[in-house]
């Protein structure tokens, strides 16, 4: 259908300001973008599992693997050549206990891995440690349990505080307090000093939500949690509460302050960035991140440019580093330009 438009004289007034002259050219719009996204601001997530002789694939995660001890190493490796900022990393090991020992076992995975990787990689990365029971426990949760049921957070602090110890003595550089727990980075952080691990820096969990972004990680550490976390997780509805919980934290010594998960909560991490004077990460978790792959692998959206998109918004939220599982890839897309 062809429209025929009145013949109306019209005079068009030129615009003087005009706003798309900045997008002009590649070089241009590089020039004066707001917001980087760089190698060094990301972290990945690392799995091993106690056992392997070889990885295995998470099927809940395309391209996410629980390592082997001998894989770990070479993914660490990758991760400092690609100048990414660190790693965090995850046990998961064969046996497991309603106390989580083998948290604080020298001898068990997670501690392994973290000897192993500092002498792989030395001061080229940040590496991390997950901080929880988690992992370690036969009913799943972040803490040791009351009789009832319930989990009992002083005793818990207890036990962060010699897990602390225990990374530290195997060359961690940045613990991972995650199991929101109240009062918990003020107990890691005493534990650090009076072992006289001063130099040990923390990274607090300090809002993380009851998700349910996080099952496809379920997957990855093998988890055996019975019931759910929200009782001490944070409620989704709550953003003041994370900026207060943030607060708490860095009044107890935290280096470094995380919100988790990250898409759905850039609002969380924009007011925890306004709030503190500390470095903000942010938790780009595994159900987010399934969700992109799942919809790339349906041709449903591009791929790649997703995936900048995503941890660019995470950084234009505000946060300084951005852990991601698509650290290594996202630094290997940005050397091609």
């Amino acid at each position: 259908m062809v429209v025929d438009y009145p013949q109306v004289p019209v005079e068009v007034r030129a615009p003087v300001v005009r706003p798309r002259r900045l997008r002009s050219t590649p070089a241009l719009r590089s020039m004066v973008a707001e917001t980087g996204l760089e190698a060094r601001r990301l972290v990945l997530p690392l799995f091993v599992r106690e056992g392997l002789s070889e990885p295995v694939e998470i099927a809940s995660m395309p391209g996410v693997v629980q390592h082997s001890r001998a894989s770990l190493l070479a993914a660490a490796a990758e991760a400092a050549e690609l100048g990414l900022g660190g790693v965090m990393l995850f046990g998961v090991p064969e046996h497991k206990d309603a106390a989580g020992s083998g948290a604080l076992d020298p001898d068990g995975v997670l501690n392994l891995a973290i000897t192993d990787v500092v002498g792989e990689v030395g001061d080229a990365l940040t590496v991390m440690s997950d901080l929880c029971l988690d992992e370690f426990t036969d009913h799943g949760h972040c803490g040791l349990l009351t009789a009832d049921g319930r989990v009992d957070n002083d005793r818990t602090l207890a036990a962060y505080g010699e897990m602390a110890r225990a990374h530290a003595a195997a060359g961690v550089d940045m613990v991972g307090p995650s199991g929101m727990m109240d009062g918990q980075v003020a107990v890691v952080r005493e534990a650090l000093d009076t072992a006289e691990f001063t130099d040990v820096s923390i990274l607090a969990y300090s809002a993380k939500y009851a998700s349910a972004f996080f099952g496809p990680f379920r997957e990855a550490v093998a988890s055996s949690l019975e019931g759910d976390r929200r009782t001490y997780q944070q409620d989704p509805a709550n953003a003041v509460e994370g900026v207060r919980e943030a607060l708490l934290d860095v009044e107890q010594g935290a280096d470094l302050v995380m919100v988790k998960p990250a898409m759905g909560y850039l609002d969380v991490v924009r007011r925890v960035r306004d709030a503190v004077s500390v470095p903000v990460a942010a938790y780009n978790v595994s159900g987010e991140y399934a969700m992109v792959e799942a919809a790339a692998r349906q041709g449903w959206i591009e791929r790649e440019p997703a995936i900048l998109e995503t941890l660019l918004s995470i950084r234009r939220a505000g946060a300084d580093v951005v852990l991601t599982y698509w650290a290594a890839e996202a630094a290997r897309l940005l050397q091609r330009g």
